[in-house]
């Protein structure tokens, strides 16, 4: 019989993928996970800016980034303006400086409305994962590598493995909600 570990490996890099997402979720809390998908034209590379700075947290909402090299002040500074962080860098020319604002209500719908989109892409990718091993099981079928009543069983394990990999990423949406409304 088909070895359903490549499938379950697929949805459990589908579940790791989200929790990455819902980090760099910006919550009102300084993080420095959100700098993890800015990248800087870097003397003609794309750098990610943990890479080239240090990133520290003086206080709750706020992140000091600190150069390695002091001319790409300007570059990392316009890499934070052109990202979807919605945060303007304070540049004193050593240091730039996120401050995070407290969350309003709407900020918060919002936040919560892109958990959800998270959420439901999540799903489908693990509803995809399912319907290619379903093709391969058909296609060992017809190949009569297996049988019917293996096709069968194959479809059953699959469906079980989808259903807990959803209820998963339900699981994991339903507390980044719950941490996003209690902020």
């Amino acid at each position: 019989m088909s070895d359903y570990q490549e499938f379950t490996d697929r949805m459990e890099k589908t579940c790791s993928y989200l929790v990455e997402n819902f980090n760099a979720v910006r919550a009102g809390r300084a993080n420095a996970v959100v700098l993890d998908k800015i990248t800087v034209d870097y003397y003609g590379t794309e750098t990610p800016i943990r890479q080239m700075a240090t990133v520290s947290t003086p206080d709750p909402r706020t992140l000091a980034i600190q150069p390695y090299d002091s001319s790409s002040l300007k570059a990392i500074e316009k890499a934070i303006q052109a990202s979807d962080l919605g945060i303007n860098p304070q540049n004193d020319g050593r240091v730039i400086r996120l401050v995070f604002p407290q969350l309003t209500e709407e900020r918060r719908k919002d936040l919560i409305k892109q958990v959800k989109k998270y959420g439901e892409e999540a799903k489908v990718a693990v509803r995809n994962i399912r319907r290619d091993a379903m093709d391969k099981f058909k296609k060992q079928q017809k190949a009569s590598e297996i049988t019917e009543d293996d096709y069968k069983n194959a479809e059953k394990d699959m469906q079980k493995e989808t259903d807990s990999y959803i209820k998963k990423v339900d699981e994991l949406c339903a507390k980044k909600e719950k941490e996003l409304s209690e902020i």
